[in-house]
């Protein structure tokens, strides 16, 4: 009982601590998870029928709102995209440059800024938020929505400037979608665990169903 109480106020102080830091501060720890996001797309598969690799990238994007909170995870993955584009090469493969906005992986790069802006909202207001299977299923509405709706949109721009005409759906589901399903839902079980194991059961901040 006291080993619990003690881990839940270490949980509770770290957040309380993140939640109370300065911009400088916040700044630096985005950075940080960019930099942690970066790594991860070195973790790569590639797909030989698709242009788009698997990568261990999106596990980080999932916590990142969670660790970060509101605002400040999409702010995250805005330095890595933005910073990437600028030509820091640390996108899938040790690449880096604005064709990659271009790219077939642009609009991956979009969703995961809204992915991060969209848990760490519901991290930062909600406390129920914060079980597992509750985070397990914002997470799976931020992967299989809000990452995938632009990835799919600019992928199949993309192949339809390529081939010079337009892509059938069968055909990029089968590019963009199909062969990352299996792993997504690896990473969402342990980005929900992991989330659930290290945010706190009692409120840190303004959250609006704090004592019910």
């Amino acid at each position: 009982m006291q080993v619990a109480a003690a881990i839940n106020r270490v949980k509770y102080d770290a957040f309380r601590w993140r939640y109370g830091l300065s911009i400088p501060a916040r700044l630096a720890l985005a950075l940080g998870m960019a930099c942690l996001v970066g790594l991860l797309a070195q973790v790569r598969m590639p797909v030989p029928w698709s242009p788009v690799p698997v990568t261990g990238q999106t596990f980080a994007v999932l916590l990142a709102g969670v660790l970060l909170g509101r605002w400040w995870g999409g702010v995250s993955m805005a330095l890595y995209a933005g910073l990437g584009i600028a030509g820091v090469p640390w996108f899938s493969g040790w690449a880096g440059g604005i064709s990659h906005l271009a790219g077939p992986t642009g609009g991956y790069l979009i969703g995961f800024v809204l992915a991060a802006l969209f848990l760490g909202h519901f991290t930062d207001r909600y406390v129920r938020s914060r079980s597992f299977l509750s985070m397990l299923g914002l997470m799976a509405v931020a992967n299989f929505v809000l990452i995938y709706v632009p990835g799919l949109a600019q992928l199949g721009v993309w192949l339809g400037l390529v081939q010079g005409e337009p892509v059938a759906p069968a055909a990029l589901l089968g590019m963009g979608f199909v062969p990352f399903v299996a792993g997504d839902v690896a990473k969402l079980l342990a980005a929900a665990a992991v989330a659930r194991a290290v945010t706190p059961g009692q409120a840190y901040g303004p959250e609006v169903d704090a004592g019910r």
